[in-house]
């Protein structure tokens, strides 16, 4: 009796080990999930900077058309900053310095009080740029009683402008652009450690100087420094160029137990991180800051461009630089992913797969696949839109071929271009489902052939009836 016991408990285990051998694996719900935002978040808003505080606001600030003032509008949430009231907190002043081009101002909360960076030009000299710190003191500073801490003194006396504040190890930064006199360009990042929040300490060091080609279109420009951390690195965002078509993000990279205050420590991509895409109709991306996302799981990348690329005139003064935000993506490698400034309008998500979590649904010659290590961001980014077929149902536009859609054609997975037909609308309809194997997932059933949904197949995306745990979980992903 004891030899047929032991020989059913080995039996009984070794069914269960067949079983978990032949479970599809279970992917965790993503420590980023999606969220979504629709662009423009305000119009006529340039160098836009967005501070989320610890009282549950979002504090939003940017230059205006007229460079004559300081703003600010709050809201518990980033899209609600389009609606949101504003309140001008400062005025230039009607002569002299801080009297005129009142220039990308950010607000940030230091040590219990709250302080904007700006930059301004003198009334007798409008091109004399130079920093400035205004102190709030006050829980709102819509409301806050607000003080000028003045200039902040840098090496030189000479052009400055867009300073930032941030903290590595304890330590407090600024980051500022400004024009050395001995060289011929206009401005370079610097880095210095900070005394208190209006006074630099020690010897500032440059840390970038416009010379790749993409850095010197119309202007020899390297401006609008933006730090984001993480994974033990500091990565430092930059404009370049001419505030046309042209302007762009640079990126510079240093580890954050490295010492900061030298140049060797940091290395600068070769080729833009953020540039103007003709297929979304976004031109001249920049002067961008960083924020999260309401529930702390995402990083936003906001910035401001243009919806067409000719300007008339000096495009300083061209009004019409709105405020944008997208998520960051980080890629397996740990480096920052911002793929392309997408369409006005909803933006996109990604979707990863339930027993494949580092593997995205992407576009590869026009074929719908998972993959893995997509750092073409883009072609794994889609908006899910209302459905071209009817109500209660979605579509997925491809977030670089905007107007081209996921649809089945013999049940294979394509990214199409809409031809305007009733069958491609019904075959680039689908209904969201929760997840089939996975309730926090998402599943995309076939509007024309109910009971079938888009799933991987040997890594390929088809439209196929599923019956078993594999197929569910083939069938459910992940939005990111």
């Amino acid at each position: 009796m004891r030899r047929i016991a032991v020989r059913l408990l080995l039996a009984s285990l070794m069914a269960f080990a067949t079983c978990l051998a032949s479970a599809p694996a279970r992917a965790a719900v993503p420590d980023s999930p999606a969220v979504t935002y629709t662009n423009p978040i305000a119009e006529k808003r340039a160098d836009p900077h967005i501070f989320k505080h610890t009282d549950g606001y979002y504090y939003f600030t940017a230059s205006v058309p007229e460079y004559d003032r300081i703003v600010l509008r709050r809201a518990t949430t980033i899209q609600g900053l389009k609606t949101a009231p504003e309140t001008t907190i400062w005025t230039k002043h009607a002569s002299g310095v801080m009297g005129a081009h009142i220039w990308a101002p950010e607000i940030h909360f230091i040590d219990g009080k709250w302080y904007v960076y700006f930059a301004a030009g003198a009334t007798d000299d409008v091109w004399a740029i130079r920093m400035y710190v205004l102190e709030g003191t006050g829980a709102n500073p819509l409301t806050a009683a607000w003080t000028e801490k003045g200039q902040i003194r840098t090496q030189w006396e000479s052009f400055s402008l867009d300073a930032t504040t941030f903290v590595v190890n304890g330590v407090r930064y600024l980051a500022w652009a400004q024009r050395d006199p001995s060289v011929n360009n206009n401005t370079d990042i610097y880095l210095a450690k900070m005394a208190n929040p209006w006074t630099i300490t020690g010897t500032p060091v440059m840390l970038s100087r416009p010379t790749y080609s993409w850095e010197t279109v119309g202007f020899k420009v390297n401006e609008g420094p933006a730090v984001i951390q993480r994974g033990g690195k500091v990565f430092m965002t930059y404009s370049a160029s001419a505030t046309d078509a042209n302007y762009c993000l640079g990126m510079l990279t240093a580890s954050a137990s490295a010492n900061l205050l030298s140049q060797a420590s940091w290395s600068k991509n070769p080729t833009p991180v953020f540039a103007s895409s003709t297929a979304t109709s976004q031109y001249g991306p920049g002067h961008n800051s960083f924020t999260v996302s309401e529930d702390g799981k995402s990083d936003i990348l906001v910035y401001h461009d243009r919806s067409y690329k000719d300007i008339s005139g000096d495009p300083l003064y061209d009004p019409n630089r709105r405020t944008r935000v997208q998520k960051v993506y980080w890629n397996a490698d740990g480096t920052p992913n911002f793929g392309i400034p997408v369409a006005d309008g909803v933006t996109p998500q990604r979707f990863s797969s339930y027993n494949f979590p580092d593997r995205f649904v992407r576009h590869w010659d026009y074929r719908a696949r998972i993959e893995a290590n997509v750092t073409k961001l883009a072609d794994s980014q889609f908006r899910v839109v209302p459905g071209l077929a009817g109500s209660g149902t979605v579509s997925l536009e491809s977030a670089n071929f905007p107007g081209y859609y996921l649809r089945h054609e013999n049940f294979e997975v394509w990214l199409r271009k809409n031809d305007g037909s009733a069958q491609f609308a019904s075959d680039a309809t689908f209904r969201q489902r929760a997840g089939l194997a996975d309730p926090a997932g998402v599943s995309y059933e076939s509007y024309n052939y109910p009971g079938r949904y888009v799933r991987h197949w040997e890594y390929l995306l088809n439209v196929q009836a599923v019956s078993t745990a594999t197929d569910r979980a083939d069938a459910t992903f992940y939005a990111q």
